[in-house]
């Protein structure tokens, strides 16, 4: 008999889509399970009453006009817990014999009261966004909802003259969240896109505020700011920047042609060898004899000779004092 486990816990919930039929996923059913309800009315009947199934749809009745109802999402504690409240206060009238027809009207009137007082739902602000201030919970079906609006934002176009500055300014027109939100900035040189294979990072770019200047022919391409809370994308904004113009006034052909000499990078950097030629070579050598060398080799020769008149003084006053 293990297997019908299951079934007893299915079976309260089918019952209860049985009798709240086209109603079932009203607000009454969001924040109040099947047993309390079930057992509200049989308090007010008894427990096996005849009148238990009249009392349960006049339940499902009286709260029929919240069936598309939407509120602020941030406001579904505070709607629980009026929830809460209307259960106890309907057991205490079942309790004192009270018509469970009135009791469920009145409770309905006054939860629609709470209802109007709660926060009104934010509006969606196009074009694009992820904007969690508009989230909203709807009873029909119990689930939460944002805009149904892309992260991709429009690429903005910016044309800006060579030489120049350019500014972007990553900000949307929603709220975004007062803490953790970082600002990432990549692009996609000489394209007008928003693929995300054709960009790549810009390491040193942070914060909502980017500039360049001057601006050159190379900057010419999409800017892609991403806005991040807590690792979650809210915003992708995408600027096209276009270069227009000529060259500065002061940039010359001179300037022009040094400064590709500063890009050139040789593939293969040769070894070269100093020239260490004999004397021979460079007597041989045409233009070698230059009146400094010719005063150099001068000074050479009348040294090696004094060396030489001196070496021979020495030994003949060795061989002399020796005899």
């Amino acid at each position: 008999m293990a297997w019908l486990a299951p079934w007893s816990a299915i079976l309260p919930s089918l019952a209860a889509l049985a009798v709240f039929d086209a109603s079932a996923w009203a607000c009454l059913l969001c924040f109040t399970s099947y047993e309390e309800r079930l057992q509200i009315c049989q308090i007010f009947t008894g427990l096996d009453s005849p009148d238990l199934g009249k009392c349960e749809e006049a339940f499902a009745d009286a709260f029929k006009g919240l069936l598309d109802t939407e509120i602020n999402y941030e406001e579904r504690g505070q709607l629980n817990d009026a929830f809460t409240q209307m259960t106890h206060s309907l057991q205490e009238m079942a309790a004192a014999q009270g018509s469970f027809r009135v009791a469920f009207l009145h409770a309905a009137e006054r939860m629609r009261k709470i209802i109007l007082q709660l926060k009104e739902v934010q509006a969606c602000i196009p074009p694009c966004g992820l904007q969690e201030v508009t989230r909203r919970f709807r009873c029909r079906g119990c689930y939460s909802k944002v805009c149904d609006l892309p992260l991709d934002c429009p690429v903005q176009d910016l044309t800006v003259t060579r030489g120049r500055q350019a500014m972007f300014s990553c900000t949307v027109n929603f709220q975004l969240p007062k803490e953790e939100i970082t600002y990432s900035w990549k692009f996609a040189g000489g394209l007008r896109t928003q693929d995300p294979t054709y960009f790549r990072d810009i390491p040193r770019a942070q914060g909502y505020l980017a500039r360049i200047r001057p601006v050159q022919p190379t900057h010419r391409g999409t800017f892609s700011c991403v806005i991040t809370h807590d690792q979650r994308p809210l915003a992708r904004l995408y600027f096209f920047l276009n270069v227009t113009g000529p060259p500065p006034r002061g940039e010359t052909e001179l300037q022009v042609s040094f400064r590709e000499v500063l890009r050139w990078v040789p593939q293969e950097a040769e070894t070269i060898e100093p020239w260490r030629p004999s004397l021979g070579e460079l007597l041989a050598t045409p233009g070698a004899l230059t009146p400094g060398n010719q005063c150099l080799l001068a000074a050479l020769v009348a040294l090696a000779s004094a060396s030489v008149t001196v070496l021979a003084w020495m030994f003949f006053r060795w061989y002399c004092s020796g005899n």
